[in-house]
């Protein structure tokens, strides 16, 4: 999907330190607003719902009901960065937990091995998504749309439609349900995961090499960058940490079933989205997509616990979906008028 571009629109320090403080504070505004309306989210929440957002069973429980949705908005922001979109985030964890189950329950797989299996399966259909999109370019949104749609028949056909029930070994369980000094262990697989793109993004050759490609591909090309094995290696990568979070699926619901997956697909989608258009406007990044997140998190809890209705939770990540495109198309048209004039600027 090449209108995902990667060029952020964050100002310089020598642009800021060309304005006055208030010129200042007006063009950091956009780069920080997210943030800025999480903490004005939590705080209103905190006022208006004194006795039950504000506590620390709800902040273990946002952290526990969307640290799914946090691996799997990172593993979307992967491909985003050279400019691909992958749709099995949404499909594929439909598949995943239900195969990390069924190879226990079934099959009796050691649950380590059964894990390996998944990751591997994660990693070849991320694969075979590189090779559609890259070698048979096909457009990345209609091939992994495909592979997805297939990802999602084979749970079906390998569960005969029904749920996947059994005993799960404790130690796999506790791969969800553990908690460090009172956190649920996947708040620190998302923070883990997190540092590691954030270094790989920001700090190493390899970020910058995707961010360009995602930029401009054929100049990216020119300057001989390996484009095809770059934008492979992206979609493996992103097939990895789906099926890893599949497998935290799975020791979270316990038992395997094919509706469940693809509630996952949209504030996946919307958190990444979300997350070019805060921090460095413009252009996917990790902290964004993280405080993307946050505030879906925050906004369905504090309306649910106001006694929002049933479909409110879909409406608000729709609604939040059809906002951030629209940000992030205004950032780019920002980055196209900004970019003759910000030749010395950071990319």
């Amino acid at each position: 999907m090449q209108s995902i571009k990667s060029n952020a629109l964050e100002p310089t320090r020598t642009e800021l330190a060309t304005l006055s403080r208030w010129g200042a504070l007006v063009r950091l505004l956009p780069v920080y607003g997210l943030p800025i309306l999480t903490l004005l989210l939590i705080m209103f929440f905190s006022i208006i719902l004194p006795d039950t957002f504000p506590t620390a069973l709800n902040a273990r429980s946002i952290v526990s009901d969307k640290a799914i949705i946090a691996l799997l908005s990172l593993s979307a922001m992967v491909p985003m960065m050279a400019g691909r979109i992958d749709l099995t985030v949404g499909f594929g964890i439909v598949m995943w937990h239900i195969l990390a189950m069924s190879l226990i329950v079934w099959f009796h797989f050691p649950w380590p091995l059964a894990v390996l299996a998944v990751l591997a399966c994660g990693a070849l259909v991320g694969l075979i998504n590189g090779l559609l999109v890259e070698v048979a370019q096909i457009d990345s949104f209609i091939a992994t749309l495909g592979t997805g749609t297939i990802l999602y028949a084979l749970a079906l056909w390998h569960t005969d439609g029904r749920q996947v029930i059994g005993v799960l070994p404790p130690a796999f369980i506790g791969i969800n349900t553990l908690s460090l000094a009172g956190i649920p262990i996947p708040a620190f697989y998302v923070l883990g995961l997190a540092i590691v793109l954030w270094v790989v993004a920001e700090r190493l050759p390899l970020g910058r090499h995707i961010y360009a490609i995602g930029a401009n591909e054929k100049a990216a090309a020119l300057n001989g960058i390996p484009v095809r094995t770059y934008i492979i290696g992206v979609f493996v990568a992103s097939g990895l940490m789906t099926a890893f979070a599949g497998c935290v699926l799975a020791a979270k619901l316990r038992i395997g079933q094919a509706n469940v997956g693809l509630d996952y697909l949209l504030p996946a989608l919307v958190g990444a989205f979300l997350g070019s258009t805060t921090i460095k406007p413009g252009r996917v990044n990790v902290w964004g997509t993280m405080f993307g997140v946050l505030i879906l998190a925050v906004g369905i809890s504090g309306i649910q616990q106001l006694g929002g209705a049933f479909f409110v939770e879909p409406l608000f990540n729709g609604t939040t979906l059809v906002i951030s495109i629209g940000l992030a198309s205004f950032a780019q048209r920002r980055r196209a008028v900004a970019r003759p004039g910000r030749a010395g600027g950071s990319g």
